[in-house]
C-alpha cells in the first residue's frame, strides 16, 4: 500500500552541510505524478540558462538569489514563488545561501 503522506519538519535539515563553492539536491517525493527536489546553493553558484521539458514550480525557502525567467530577471528571496510551463527558458544565481524547492510535474500528459 502507498504512503498516504510524507512529512518533512524541517525541510533545510534534509540536506546536509553544502560543501562551498557546490550545489547539493536532495530529491524528496517521486511517484508518477511529481517530482520534488530540494535545492542547497552556496553564494555565487548557480545554474545556468536552461528548460524543463515539464511544468515546474520554484519555491524559494531560504536565501536571495537573482532568478531570470524568459526575459524577466528578478532578485527573489524566501517566501517567493514561480510556475513555469515546460520549455520556459531560466537560470538561478545564489546572492546568498540558498534553499530553494523545485516540484516538477512527472508525466507531462
Amino acid at each position: 500500500m502507498p504512503e498516504k503522506y510524507i512529512y518533512y519538519p524541517n525541510l533545510i535539515q534534509t540536506i546536509e552541510l553544502t560543501p562551498s563553492d557546490s550545489i547539493v539536491s536532495r530529491t524528496l517525493h517521486q511517484d508518477e505524478n511529481w517530482k520534488v527536489i530540494l535545492f542547497s546553493f552556496t553564494p555565487g553558484q548557480e545554474l545556468s540558462e536552461h528548460t524543463a521539458s515539464v511544468p515546474a514550480m520554484i519555491q524559494i525557502i531560504k536565501g536571495k538569489c537573482d532568478l531570470t525567467i524568459g526575459e524577466d530577471n528578478y532578485q527573489s528571496e524566501e517566501g517567493a514563488w514561480v510556475h513555469m510551463q515546460a520549455n520556459t527558458r531560466h537560470s538561478i544565481k545564489a546572492l546568498t545561501s540558498l534553499y530553494l524547492l523545485l516540484i516538477m510535474k512527472a508525466n507531462p500528459t
